[in-house]
């Protein structure tokens, strides 16, 4: 005998009163709760108040048939599955289909065999312990779902958050040098990424701009490129790892080579991450006329000539801090008024297209040659356009980053 806030609860619907009588005197007997109607307008009705685990009901019934009473009965709406069976002495496959189709769950013939009927019953209590598994499972899921949901809703506003102060990397989007201008673009494709770009004023003739990409472009990244923010501020030679100490107590720009080279060690001996990152690196010289720049790993520089020519540069290079002792190379070249230099990240270049290509080192050279009469400013934005159009989407993949160095006519 199960307890008595355990019993399954059984309602019986026939016409038949005799027949009503009999089968509920064999539930009551098997220790089920029953409750009886003899109708299926009344059986309705009492369903709308009250929930049964079982449902026994003719299916020839004045008024209402047990085959539509089933129909309106899996109209109700309920909280828990109501197993229905049909008495019936109907066998024809098109009927126990009409059955099956208005939503019952099994059949018993008329007239009803005990130990078919307990059979019946004991099938339909395994599907109902079955669907109170399923339904437990699914409160733990969903109360599962609402505790990430508030995890994501607060790890998404500390994202805005570390975005906003990520930006803050890149205030200046263009720095005025005086003899020269330095137009930056910072563009995650998530809410931080693994892009910095920036410049620096060493002295009144010469200038640092810089173009990185870290591995990734997560959280983990981004915080990357804050630390590495840090180790070439222009306000604090101090801490800039490009600049190094003479003997009289003075700070003097290194070769680009050696800054790089510095890096290569800090990821290696002290950050030990498990990350690296592409750099380009470069120092224009006003007063010598000539551009020194480093690239490791970073895609090719491109420099658009005073006369409109345009050339790429580097030989591609390791990226930084993946091999100890690794060494960079350096490239001279002249850079006079007029000239215009343009970093730029993998996140244009490699950028998937319809096509099933990228956009390529030729797209960007494309996109360049359109729009070299801009500003710096706005040539960054035309490249971020042309690439929308090209790849069908203002949302990328990967972090887009460029960097545009202006030497200005005298």
């Amino acid at each position: 005998m199960q307890a008595a806030d355990a019993l399954r609860h059984v309602l019986v619907v026939d016409d038949s009163r005799a027949q009503r009588h009999m089968v509920s005197m064999q539930l009551n007997r098997w220790g089920y709760r029953v409750s009886e109607c003899d109708s299926g307008h009344a059986a309705l009705d009492l369903c709308r108040v009250q929930s049964f685990d079982i449902i026994l009901s003719d299916w020839m019934m004045p008024g209402m048939t047990g085959l539509e009473f089933c129909r309106e009965f899996r109209a109700l709406e309920r909280e828990s599955y109501g197993y229905f069976i049909l008495l019936t002495s109907k066998s024809e496959k098109t009927e126990i289909a009409d059955g099956l189709e208005a939503g019952a769950d099994d059949f018993l013939t008329k007239p009803v065999s005990s130990n078919e009927l307990r059979a019946r019953l004991r099938a339909g209590e395994r599907m109902l312990a079955m669907q109170a598994q399923v339904l437990a499972k699914n409160k733990v899921i969903v109360a599962t779902l609402v505790e990430l949901q508030k995890l994501y809703d607060s790890l998404d506003r500390d994202l805005i958050e570390a975005r906003k102060l990520q930006q803050t990397l890149v205030r200046d989007r263009v720095r005025d040098y005086g003899w020269s201008t330095v137009s930056l673009l910072l563009r995650n494709s998530g809410r931080v990424g693994g892009d910095l770009v920036g410049s620096f004023s060493v002295d009144a003739d010469r200038i640092v701009a810089y173009s990185i990409d870290v591995s990734g472009h997560g959280v983990a990244s981004a915080m990357m490129t804050a630390r590495l923010a840090g180790f070439l501020t222009g306000s604090s030679p101090e801490q800039n790892l490009a600049f190094g100490k003479g003997p009289d107590g003075t700070h003097h720009l290194l070769p680009p080579e050696t800054v790089v080279e510095r890096f290569n060690r800090l990821m290696l001996d002290e950050i030990q991450a498990e990350q690296y990152f592409t750099i380009a690196f470069a120092v224009i010289d006003r007063a010598r006329g000539l551009l020194s720049l480093v690239q490791a790993g970073h895609p090719h520089p491109v420099l658009i000539r005073a006369d409109g020519t345009m050339e790429t540069i580097g030989q591609g290079g390791l990226p930084v801090g993946l091999i100890p002792d690794a060494t960079f190379e350096r490239h001279d070249l002249p850079f006079g008024p007029g000239d215009r230099l343009v970093l730029f990240s993998d996140g244009f270049t490699e950028c998937p297209l319809p096509s099933g290509d990228d956009f390529g080192e030729d797209g960007l050279a494309e996109s360049l040659r359109k729009s070299a009469h801009l500003s710096g400013s706005d040539l960054l934005e035309a490249l971020v356009w042309d690439l929308t159009q090209q790849a069908g989407s203002d949302s990328f993949p990967d972090d887009v980053s460029g960097v545009v160095v202006d030497l200005l006519p005298h």
